[in-house]
């Protein structure tokens, strides 16, 4: 989107693999290296005003962000450091994870008393920022309708004509990626009205998971029922096989589905809507429409050595 717009864009990459090669071939220059090495770090943002951070789960995760903060800091001239965080942190306040355990179980819904450790990493990381004097903007989005548990993690079930998942009868309102990149854009080409302001993002409607069902059977064209699932029933089926050997990425999803089970997860914002200019996409049509005709999904496959559970960032310049 920003390259349409005539914006010189850097993308930072851990791997120079076809990935990166689709980035240059868009027109974005392509800066490969390690997040979790400060010279990397500063080098790719030599040049560069307008940060947009976003990072894979990831044990290291406020490594990365508190090493990006520390070389935007003594760069000096950055206008923007868009932030893609999560919408617990809407309701992760100091007051609520500092409450004695058994109001703080009950809070989250009644299944958990903490957050996973991403969660809390992403909570670290407002922190950092905020301290760091940076021109900050947060981005706290609703579970995407891309997340696994939606996606590649429920079609097995949905083969036999099943929506399995363990989140009861409560209500959900899942985000589109696509309108949080839009989102970026908008903040990234304009940054100034949202500078040190977070946004609890999304996406349209409540919902819960028999409405949903009633979606992916308008998508595959036959009847879905939705079965609830004990959440840890579902976890140990689902999560534990598929992310054995991501722990890191498989506690964070047991997290979420422990939340979302209890009825942790609430309340909904307009902000999305407001910021846009439009109502947010009914995603879940379209997505359910890709992962079917993508055939099976599998999780992605755990890296390795140095590179182990570290992503990609990207920057911006103008």
């Amino acid at each position: 989107m920003l390259l349409d717009q005539g914006h010189q864009v850097r993308a930072f990459v851990r791997q120079d693999d076809e990935r990166a090669h689709s980035l240059r071939q868009a027109g974005a220059e392509v800066f490969v290296g390690d997040l979790l090495t400060i010279a990397d770090v500063t080098a790719a943002l030599k040049g560069v005003r307008r940060i947009y951070f976003s990072m894979s789960l990831s044990p290291y995760y406020t490594d990365a962000v508190s090493l990006m903060a520390a070389a935007a800091r003594a760069q000096g001239d950055i206008e923007v450091f868009v932030n893609i965080s999560e919408y617990e942190q809407s309701f992760m306040t100091f007051e609520k994870m500092t409450a004695p355990e058994e109001e703080r179980r009950a809070w989250l819904g009644g299944l958990i008393a903490d957050c996973s450790p991403q969660q809390r990493a992403h909570w670290v990381a407002e922190q950092v920022l905020e301290w760091s004097g940076l021109p900050t903007v947060n981005l706290r989005g609703a579970m995407f309708v891309e997340n696994p548990l939606m996606t590649w993690l429920a079609l097995e079930p949905l083969s036999r004509g099943e929506l399995r998942l363990p989140f009861a009868d409560h209500r959900l309102a899942p985000i589109a990626g696509y309108d949080v990149a839009k989102l970026c854009v908008k903040i990234l080409t304009d940054p100034e009205p949202h500078i040190s302001k977070s946004y609890d993002l999304n996406g349209p409607e409540l919902k819960d998971m028999h409405g949903f069902a009633e979606d992916y059977a308008a998508v595959l064209g036959r009847p879905v029922t939705y079965v609830p699932e004990d959440v840890e029933t579902w976890n140990e089926t689902y999560i534990d096989p598929a992310l054995a050997a991501i722990p890191h990425t498989a506690e964070h999803l047991k997290t979420l589905t422990r939340l979302m089970g209890g009825g942790g997860c609430r309340g909904t914002t307009d902000q999305l809507e407001a910021l846009l200019g439009r109502p947010p996409r009914r995603p879940c049509a379209g997505r359910w429409r890709t992962t079917r005709a993508s055939g099976s999904w599998r999780p992605p496959e755990p890296l390795s050595g140095s590179q182990q559970n570290r992503n990609a960032t990207r920057e911006t310049s103008s």
